[in-house]
């Protein structure tokens, strides 16, 4: 995905960055790289997949959530940094817990946050099971199982918040069983299944809200 790719699929979904967004965009990116020799934060490094894959990707959460009515997000199993730090670039009046079970992680997180000078944005060396807050929305992409998810984020939802899971294909995952699950606890909002563009790889966003 070219820079030109990039703006107009992030156009079609409702997502303007300015050039000062797009600045920060890319010196997060020589970080990835840069970091990425030291420790492993990601398979994917090459600038087109990251711009599609990490960076698009995270933004693809818009499809489904008004962030500009989010006061607090928390990052479950952040990693690199999405979709936090993308979200924190593109909406900075968000306050935004990142949460990581690595150290390594966090301290390339840290730099990131010093470098691009975010505010309002603090890492959390922990496991989610071991944190507690309450938040607007909590959002997790690719971490785990949705039920293994919601034992390790949904404490973390304020009641009538949101727990997001962003995911490959979900067929496999929310079967008729495991969806009556789920649904005696939470209130399922919303499932959204569409294809990342260029490489047309299926994608799909669950929400939660927490009753």
């Amino acid at each position: 995905m070219s820079e030109k790719e990039f703006l107009e699929e992030l156009e079609k979904i409702g997502v303007y960055p300015t050039k000062n967004q797009l600045s920060q965009l890319e010196k997060y990116y020589n970080l990835l790289v840069e970091w990425n020799e030291k420790i492993n934060l990601t398979r994917i490094i090459e600038k087109k997949d990251v711009y599609l894959k990490h960076f698009y990707d995270s933004l693809t959460i818009v499809k489904t959530v008004n962030l500009e009515t989010i006061n607090n997000l928390c990052d479950v199993g952040t990693g690199a940094g999405f979709p936090g730090i993308v979200l924190k670039i593109m909406y900075p009046h968000i306050n935004i817990t990142l949460l990581d079970s690595l150290q390594k992680r966090i301290n390339f997180l840290n730099v990131v946050i010093n470098t691009l000078n975010l505010k309002d944005i603090k890492t959390i060396h922990t496991r989610s099971e071991d944190y507690r807050g309450q938040y607007d929305i909590v959002v997790s992409r690719a971490v785990a199982n949705i039920e293994k998810l919601l034992t390790i984020a949904m404490h973390l939802v304020k009641p009538g918040g949101m727990f997001v899971a962003m995911k490959g294909n979900i067929d496999k995952e929310i079967t008729p069983k495991i969806k009556t699950k789920i649904e005696k606890k939470y209130i399922i909002e919303k499932i959204e299944s569409f294809f990342l563009p260029i490489e047309n790889s299926s994608r799909s966003i669950i929400i939660l809200k927490n009753r």
